[in-house]
């Protein structure tokens, strides 16, 4: 039986004793199914990761289509705030405990 198809670990991690995964993110039937801890703090952290993820996922976009690294971003951005104003599905969050993690 083969499981998800799964990213490799970033370089810099391998090896890290004080390296914390926080998020994993799958998509599923169209979907995202995502695996996460706090991890933080703070929650206002969590914008920066968000923003970080947004700004690596442009400059994907610019490498490997048609879109600039500026017009990748800024459809991102769009389509974040589209989203937070009108969510298509809120999903909802499942601690671990309730998991049988």
């Amino acid at each position: 039986m083969s499981g998800p198809k799964e990213q490799p670990l970033p370089p810099d991690v391998i090896g890290r004793d004080d390296a914390t995964e926080v998020l994993r993110a799958f998509v599923i039937d169209g979907g995202l199914s995502i695996a996460f801890q706090r991890a933080f703090e703070e929650p206002d952290i969590w914008g920066m990761l968000l923003v970080d993820i947004a700004r690596h996922a442009a400059r994907a976009y610019a490498h490997e289509s048609e879109y600039s690294e500026e017009e990748a971003l800024q459809r991102i951005i769009d389509m974040f705030e589209a989203e937070i104003d009108r969510p298509t599905d809120p999903g909802r969050t499942t601690p671990r405990s309730q998991q049988g993690h």
